[in-house]
C-alpha cells in the first residue's frame, strides 16, 4: 500500500504545480520583500500544523529571518489532547502577537489544513488589522467543507491576502485500506514543506537579480559549517526567538 500513498503525493504536488503557481510566486515576493526591507517572515501554526512553522527554521539552507512561532499550549509535546482544545480558543493570538514582536510590513505564514479554529482567524484578524502581510497555507477542500468556529464566521481563506492550497483532500489522511474504517496516511505535511521550500527558493531567486544575497544557514554537519552557522547566529541570536 506504500505505493498508493507515493502515488497520491505524486498527484497532489503534481496539482500543486499546476495550480498554485500564482500563489507561490505571490508569496516568494512578499517574502523577498521582507528580506530587502529587514521584515521578518512568521510561521504560525497549531497542532501537526506547528511541525510546518519548524520547517524552514534553523536548517541548512534556511533563511536567517525565519521566525516560527511556538507556543507550548498549542503544540504537541505536553499534551495532544489539550492543544486540541486550546486552538479552538478565541482571545489567544493578541497575547502571541505582543509576545513575538510581530510588527506592520511584516509576513505572517499561517498554517492551518481546516483554518476554522479560534487562534488560527484571530490571528489572521489581528495581523490583517496591524498591516502585517498575511499568508494562508490551508487546504480548501478540507476548509470549505466546514464552518467557521470563529465568532466572526470566516475561515483562514477568506482572511488571508494570498492563499497557498495544499490540495489535500478533507479529513488530510489520504489511503483506504480494506477492512480498515477510515482513511489512513495524511499528507498535509509533505506537501506544505515542498510548498514552503518553494516559496523559499524562488524568493531567493528574485532577491539576487537584484543583487541581494539573503543571509542562510549552512549544514552544521559538513566541515566549515559550524563556524558559518556560529557567525549567523551572533548576528541574529538577539533578532530570531529560540535562536
Amino acid at each position: 500500500m506504500y505505493k498508493e500513498y507515493f502515488n497520491n503525493l505524486h498527484e497532489i504536488l503534481e496539482q500543486i504545480e499546476k495550480n498554485c503557481s500564482e500563489s507561490i510566486e505571490k508569496s516568494a515576493e512578499l517574502f523577498a520583500s521582507a528580506i530587502r526591507n529587514n521584515k521578518k517572515i512568521f510561521l504560525f501554526g497549531t497542532g501537526h500544523s506547528h511541525l510546518l512553522a519548524e520547517e524552514l527554521f534553523y536548517r541548512a539552507g534556511g533563511l536567517l529571518n525565519i521566525q516560527p512561532i511556538l507556543v507550548d499550549e498549542l503544540m504537541l509535546h505536553i499534551s495532544a489532547s489539550e492543544s486540541t482544545r486550546a486552538e479552538r480558543k478565541e482571545g489567544l493570538a493578541e497575547r502571541i502577537y505582543a509576545d513575538y514582536g510581530i510588527t506592520q510590513g511584516d509576513v505572517i505564514v499561517i498554517i492551518s489544513n481546516s483554518g476554522r479554529n479560534g487562534v488560527i482567524v484571530d490571528m489572521a484578524l489581528l495581523c490583517r488589522e496591524q498591516g502585517v502581510r498575511v499568508i494562508a497555507l490551508t487546504s480548501l477542500a478540507h476548509s470549505q467543507a466546514g464552518e467557521s468556529r470563529h465568532v466572526c464566521g470566516k475561515r483562514l481563506f477568506e482572511i488571508a491576502e494570498v492563499v497557498l492550497d495544499n490540495c489535500g483532500c478533507v479529513g488530510d489522511a489520504c489511503v483506504e485500506i480494506e477492512g480498515i474504517e477510515g482513511k489512513i496516511c495524511a499528507t498535509s505535511t509533505v506537501t506544505g514543506a515542498a510548498i514552503l521550500n518553494a516559496i523559499v527558493a524562488e524568493a531567493v531567486s528574485l532577491c539576487a537579480e537584484k543583487n541581494i544575497y539573503p543571509d542562510h544557514f549552512c549544514s552544521a554537519n559538513v566541515d566549515g559549517g559550524d563556524e558559518i552557522n556560529d557567525r549567523l547566529i551572533e548576528k541574529y541570536k538577539k533578532e530570531i526567538k529560540h535562536l
